[in-house]
């Protein structure tokens, strides 16, 4: 399960940011996390919440925002959100296509005081 490595990670990246803001602890940490990525968003809100407890996160909430993937198709230029892993162009049916998100994680606000 590499969503237990991945919240402690995010308890670095949160306690470094507290560091750096002089702030005393997160209220909640918003995350992006793409259907292609690889993380499981059940397990790493599970592993968030076991992690956090001795942390400058201790109350903090966990915001989870599912990114659909999104691709460019290389031989109409149409950009399309897909709803599912058929990666086919909506519009000419084209699999000749580059992902532009979806892929990744990352963490996109942390709320402070």
């Amino acid at each position: 399960m590499h969503e237990l490595s991945i919240a402690q990670d995010l308890i670095r990246l949160c306690e470094e940011n507290v560091a750096k803001a002089e702030a005393k602890k997160v209220l909640v940490v918003h995350i992006k996390i793409g259907r292609l990525s690889g993380v499981e968003s059940h397990y790493l809100k599970t592993a968030f919440d076991v992690c956090k407890l001795e942390s400058v996160c201790a109350d903090a909430e966990l915001v989870i925002k599912e990114q659909n993937v999104v691709i460019e198709c290389l031989d109409c230029g149409q950009e399309s959100e897909l709803g599912k892993n058929e990666f086919v162009c909506p519009k000419c049916s084209s699999q000749n296509l580059r992902v532009i998100d979806g892929e990744e994680m990352y963490l996109t606000r942390l709320e402070l005081v």
